[in-house]
């Protein structure tokens, strides 16, 4: 059995780290988040110690690593995204390996300072990259694999999941916190699609605004039409009618990949991987890291060329403007 702590015990991702951790048979010792909404413990680990100030979680790790002899084996980051490059830091410098939920990082030349603290201490830094896991996609990765030398797929990719106008007062909103909407919904599926038709040869931005981005991309394998979305006024048609928020689809050569199921368990699958050794690490991280770092600072060229059909509707205004979230903006 494992001992873990884990940082960032509120947001919405939270819970699936804990699960994972209790359902992979290992204990957690401690908890730290700013807000104490966490009662979502009490169905996991209701005897953790609990904190909002890091200044007496740190004090309570170290106790536990030296004075009382219980070895923290690995910190749990599901920390605001801004904050992971210092949180994972703080695990490694503590002796103990880290799982970090997605993004690992913002920026690429963080994840060459953590190899570097990596050496340093000899702990491991591993990352949630879940769509790696999933059956559906791990099929189409072999179909990939198995199609003739040289053969390249057409894909179009689409994730919408309609926020509210809470997301903007969050720190979700702030591009410098959260990366923006390309890094903060789309950096697992960047990481899929790298993981699939390999190495990003062409990164083109059509629009990116505080609430939606589309992009052309050509890899080894593919050529890839993406659009992302926050913004409920986005989902096709048949979608709002159903009274659905969420859509995702995959197209490769026009056949639909069905992916929307088979999510449930993934951080669990994930936390066995990582504790059997065979985890997601900096090197897997890396690229899309690098992928979303170039999209949030390459300046759009607008809807020429190849574009995503659903690039269309971004021209529509948006229903309403919040302060400094114009349509207009660009992230």
């Amino acid at each position: 059995m494992n001992n873990f702590v884990l940082i960032g015990a509120a947001g919405y991702v939270a819970p699936r780290h804990m699960r994972a951790i209790r359902d992979t048979g290992n204990t957690l010792l401690a908890a730290l988040d700013k807000t104490d909404s966490v009662g979502i413990i009490d169905s996991y680990f209701p005897e953790a110690a609990f904190f909002t100030e890091f200044e007496r979680f740190d004090r309570h790790v170290h106790k536990l690593n030296h004075s009382i002899g219980i070895p923290v084996d690995y910190v749990s980051v599901c920390s605001p995204n801004y904050l992971h490059d210092a949180h994972i830091r703080f695990g490694l410098r503590i002796g103990a390996d880290v799982i970090c939920e997605k993004p690992l990082v913002l920026n690429p030349w963080n994840v060459e300072a953590l190899r570097d603290m990596e050496e340093e201490t000899g702990k491991k830094v591993y990352t949630i990259l879940q769509l790696r896991l999933h059956p559906a996609l791990q099929e189409l990765k072999r179909k990939v694999d198995s199609a003739p030398a040289g053969k390249v797929f057409d894909v179009d990719l689409t994730y919408i999941t309609s926020r509210g106008n809470w997301y903007y007062a969050s720190w979700k909103g702030e591009k410098e916190k959260s990366g923006g909407i390309a890094t903060n919904i789309g950096i697992h599926f960047f990481d899929m699609l790298h993981w699939i038709f390999g190495e990003v040869k062409t990164n083109i931005v059509h629009l990116h605004t505080h609430d939606r981005a589309a992009g052309y991309m050509e890899l080894e394998r593919a050529r890839v039409r993406w659009f992302l979305s926050i913004n409920y006024d986005t989902l096709p048609e048949s979608i709002r009618s159903k009274g659905t928020r969420t859509y995702r689809s995959i197209l490769v050569d026009g056949k639909e990949v069905e992916f929307s199921e088979g999510f449930t368990d993934l951080h669990t699958l994930s936390y066995q991987a990582i504790l059997e050794g065979k985890g997601f690490g900096l090197d897997a991280a890396a690229h899309a890291v690098q992928a979303a770092f170039d999209i949030r600072n390459i300046q759009p060229s607008g809807l020429n060329g190849v574009h995503h059909p659903l690039a269309e509707v971004s021209l529509a205004r948006h229903p309403f403007e919040l302060d400094g979230h114009s349509d207009t903006s660009t992230v």
